[in-house]
């Protein structure tokens, strides 16, 4: 149980309940390849049943962490910084990325989208899940979207998705990392089929690096 002082600041998003942070290659999406720092907030509701960080799911388990230090640990090591979940727009991110940008990062998202957008930010990479479907904010505001398929259905959700999201987002598909030999050469036809459509893998996991 939080004290009064502390679970105050994290109300105001001046500490966060800090999972992990590292410095790797960016694996997914329109900026696969490049070097970022990963900031990981815990916390998430949506439940899907394939994450694969599960323990980042109860923010408890996480200490609330001054997004000073955050911002400190951050700016030693990549111009662009990366915060992931989780879920992290669970927590208000407009006093996180306006330390960021003080600091002259480019500050990027990956969101689930399911709660309401906070936070300034240069890249919005939503991702959205069929249990908690996504704020019509993130729909107008994000840059890409990234549809996870893990079925032959999933593609009539990503055809779903992608009415809903806004006309200059780029629109990815990536195979669910478990069933990647299934469904990656089903991407591909499809994406062949419909160009509007670009592949997306998990180059990180083939890379073996966070």
């Amino acid at each position: 149980m939080l004290s009064k002082e502390i679970q105050l600041e994290v109300n105001k998003g001046a500490m966060l309940p800090l999972m992990e942070e590292f410095y790797t290659i960016q694996g997914e999406g329109f900026h696969t390849g490049t070097a970022a720092y990963f900031i990981r907030i815990g916390g998430c509701d949506v439940g899907c049943h394939w994450c694969d960080v599960k323990e980042s799911w109860n923010a408890e388990l996480h200490p609330p962490t001054g997004i000073d230090l955050i911002v400190t640990n951050a700016s030693k090591y990549s111009e662009t910084v990366v915060v992931t979940g989780g879920e992290p727009l669970m927590w208000d991110m407009n006093l996180l990325t306006q330390k960021l940008k003080e600091n002259n990062r480019k500050v990027h998202i990956e969101t689930s989208g399911a709660y309401p957008l906070t936070g300034t930010w240069d890249w919005i990479c939503l991702s959205p899940k069929k249990n908690k479907l996504p704020t019509q904010t993130v729909y107008d505001n994000a840059h890409e979207l990234k549809v996870i398929i893990y079925n032959k259905h999933d593609f009539i959700f990503a055809e779903e998705q992608a009415e809903k999201v806004n006309d200059n987002a780029i629109l990815f598909l990536q195979p669910e990392w478990s069933k990647k030999e299934e469904m990656t050469p089903l991407i591909v036809d499809y994406v062949m089929n419909n160009p509007k459509w670009r592949v997306s893998l998990q180059t990180h996991k083939y890379l073996n690096i966070p």
